[in-house]
């Protein structure tokens, strides 16, 4: 017999000005299980969890908690009827303290009133060692990687006692070892008879977790089942409409010249004698695991940080780039793993952000052409199949692989020689993904030079044509394409020795 859903969201309406984000959807979480909410981006997902927190109110259908209808004018009244929620990107305060941040709203207090900050900093302790973070609870959250900082925003959702918990892509910004432990902190959930509303675009981890699935395409509820009755193929059917067969396409790489020269490039800090050559038309993946500085030497290649010695060529010129716009103007550009903060300006229409750093190309004498800021901006996010209800939608009310789409989109438009894509298709759907990928192919068939930073091992044995591995700020391993093996890039980046012949 099955028990009652904790909760039920049933005929859930939503609609914004030029889009109807949900369609009379409905979803039941039931206590001790995981249900995967599986969909491409611009599904309904994210729309349907700010319903579920109380961030939206919907036009039309009910909630229910065990059977009773409920509203949720705010988050704080969602969080009272014991629901949560574990963010991909959650704000966090990088002056406060982890304890802070973690019961930032909610914060044990004394008889008098005031914050027991003894009683804070230990439940905060606690609740870091449940998810398995080993940070201390009193550091400054400004010192903590991106990793430890999704750590902390886990224990923060966790501090309420919660009997529904909604994980957005929690596993996004995680180590293999930290995963593992996210895995185990949903297992021992489940064992407490939390509801888990799961939504992940990895389909290892949904087998891995889930007991139920929930599939929405274009706003609307397409099917729902126990995940032990179908499969990948199915679940990929369901999603985008149609079978999706090939995810990398098939390519005959055309390697030319060097475009671009590294050498020697150290960091005080953060890496320590990089180089490396990046020819015309190859797309050069770079793995590592969390913390290897990958991100960090992209950065240093684009002028957003300074190495503190090295040399650079760009087709065999040196060229000295301290600033952004100097790499720009040597033909190099670089999309970032955090698009929220550092790729997309949000309050800016989607065609106004693709086209900020090429305004040269769509004005006369100092003034903007509207009609060739809107031609341009039509031009690359239709190659990338951009799903958006009009070029005018802010950007901010974007998915977060559509969001994706644009800061792609907008680097291209400058017509670079170089193009680096820090983790490329973090948090997007499988669909997306394969418009990345064969967006990326034809960029290199026609002689664009791309550095591909990537966790994600099956994309980097799929798209590369060479690989360089890091580990602790250094460059241990480089690997043709004819030897890429999931496990030699996992013993490189772990420092793994060889197996004994």
């Amino acid at each position: 017999m099955t028990a009652r859903p904790v909760l039920t969201l049933s005929a859930i309406t939503k609609s914004f000005p030029g889009v109807k984000a949900l369609s009379e959807v409905s979803l039941s979480l039931y206590p001790g299980q995981v249900t995967a909410l599986v969909g491409e981006n611009g599904a309904g997902k994210s729309t349907l969890v700010k319903v579920l927190t109380g961030i939206y109110q919907p036009d039309g259908g009910e909630i229910l908690i065990d059977g009773t209808p409920v509203t949720f004018a705010t988050a704080t009244a969602a969080s009272g009827h014991g629901i949560t929620a574990i963010h991909q990107e959650t704000v966090l305060f990088d002056e406060l303290s982890v304890a802070e941040n973690i019961f930032i709203g909610h914060a044990p207090l004394t008889r008098r009133g005031l914050i027991d900050w003894k009683k804070l900093n230990s439940k905060a302790h606690d609740l870091l060692a449940r998810v398995g973070a080993d940070i201390d609870a009193t550091a400054p959250l400004k010192e903590l990687g991106i990793a430890n900082k999704h750590l902390v925003a886990i224990a923060r959702a966790l501090s309420v006692d919660a009997q529904v918990v909604v994980m957005d892509e929690p596993t996004a910004a995680l180590s293999h070892k930290e995963i593992q432990e996210l895995y185990a902190l949903v297992d021992r959930l489940k064992a407490e008879g939390k509801a888990i509303l799961f939504i992940s675009h990895k389909f290892d981890e949904i087998f891995r977790l889930a007991d139920r699935f929930t599939v929405f395409r274009d706003g609307q509820m397409v099917g729902e089942g126990k995940i032990a009755d179908t499969n990948s193929d199915a679940l990929v059917q369901l999603m985008v409409g149609r079978e999706v067969s090939q995810i990398f396409p098939d390519r005959t790489p055309v390697v030319g010249e060097p475009v671009l020269t590294v050498s020697g490039y150290d960091h005080p800090t953060e890496f320590a004698d990089i180089g490396f050559t990046l020819n015309k038309g190859e797309i050069l993946g770079f793995y590592g695991l969390v913390g290897a500085g990958r991100s960090e030497v992209m950065q240093a290649l684009f002028g957003v940080t300074k190495p503190s010695k090295g040399a650079m060529r760009v087709d065999g010129q040196i060229a000295v780039i301290r600033t952004p716009a100097q790499a720009i103007q040597h033909g190099i550009v670089y999309v970032p793993e955090d698009r929220g903060k550092q790729g997309a300006v949000a309050g800016l229409p989607i065609f106004q952000n693709v086209t900020l750093p090429s305004l040269s190309r769509t004005s006369r004498k100092g003034f903007i052409k509207l009609a060739e800021e809107f031609a341009l901006a039509r031009e690359y996010t239709s190659r990338l199949d951009l799903r958006a209800a009009s070029l005018d939608q802010d950007v901010a009310n974007l998915s977060g692989g559509n969001q994706q789409k644009v800061v792609i989109a907008k680097w291209l438009a400058t017509q670079p020689k170089v193009i680096i894509l820090d983790e490329p298709t973090k948090g997007i759907d499988i669909g997306s993904k394969a418009a990345v990928h064969s967006f990326m192919a034809e960029l290199a068939a026609q002689g664009l030079s791309i550095i591909m930073v990537s966790s994600e091992i099956p994309e980097i044995i799929g798209m590369s044509d060479r690989v360089i591995v890091m580990r602790e700020g250094r460059l241990v391993d480089e690997l043709a394409h004819k030897d890429l093996t999931a496990e030699a890039l996992v013993r490189a980046a772990a420092g793994i020795g060889e197996v004994a012949s």
